[in-house]
């Protein structure tokens, strides 16, 4: 991102169709110097995108007029990159593992505590303008083993430009494995949004199982994300960028 935006204040939007939670949630972000926006459903939500430049939803999954997965999915098919924090009374790995499948950064089950929410809106922005792209300058591709990644729109390419589509949480991996190459990277390290319970989250080994068939896909890809046991898990290959 330009400098003028990297020192903006975030906008962040907040749609729940509980009043209450809606202006509790809006009431924890003041002290963060956000720029504050708020949403009762996603017709609301809709006209927002339309009207403003938005960083992160922080998003209710069951709405009046429709279901937050399902806009996820409609937001990500629409190559909108804006950061998304699922909250929902939905906590099952299952729902985790779909919830980020279809395009959230995160996911945090209610009941909640404000800081936690707090912390990873910190996190996830701080990503967002330090990610792969933004580090790499005008470096649109992260090469590894067999694939050119697109850092930009956020899929494999072949060498014979086939093009294989990731998921926000399978992007989300391979860029911090694309960071530190040959490093072993723990849970926490991996899932540093959810640092207090990624060590028992047993979604991350279905994320990166996905992953892996995707890069198994065309030969050389099917070792390059290796586990350590007991440490975490490693791309073991040399990245170049172009």
């Amino acid at each position: 991102m330009a400098d003028a935006v990297s020192f903006r204040p975030a906008t962040v939007l907040v749609v729940d169709d509980d009043a209450d939670i809606r202006d509790l949630i809006v009431g924890q972000l003041r002290q963060e110097n956000y720029r504050l926006l708020a949403a009762a459903n996603l017709a609301d939500l809709r006209q927002t995108l339309r009207d403003e430049a938005v960083d992160l939803i922080v998003l209710d999954l069951n709405l009046p007029d429709g279901d937050g997965l399902s806009l996820c999915r409609e937001l990500r098919a629409e190559g909108s990159d804006v950061q998304i924090i699922m909250v929902t009374a939905r906590g099952t790995a299952i729902d985790r593992v779909l919830g980020l499948e279809l395009g959230a950064d995160d996911y945090l089950t209610k009941p909640f505590e404000p800081r936690e929410l707090l912390v990873r809106i910190r996190n996830l922005l701080r990503r967002a303008r330090s990610g792969p792209a933004a580090r790499t300058g005008a470096m649109r591709y992260a090469h590894i083993g067999p694939w050119r990644v697109d850092l930009v729109q956020r899929r494999l390419v072949a060498p014979d430009d086939r093009l294989v589509m990731l998921s926000s949480a399978e992007f989300r991996l391979l860029s911090r494995f694309i960071d530190e190459p040959n490093v072993v990277l723990d849970r926490e390290t991996l899932l540093p949004e959810r640092r207090a319970t990624a060590a028992f989250d047993r979604s991350i080994d279905l994320q990166i199982s996905r992953l892996r068939h995707k890069l198994s896909s065309l030969p050389g890809g099917e070792d390059l994300i290796l586990t350590v046991r007991g440490e975490g898990y490693v791309l073991a290959c040399s990245v170049d960028h172009s």
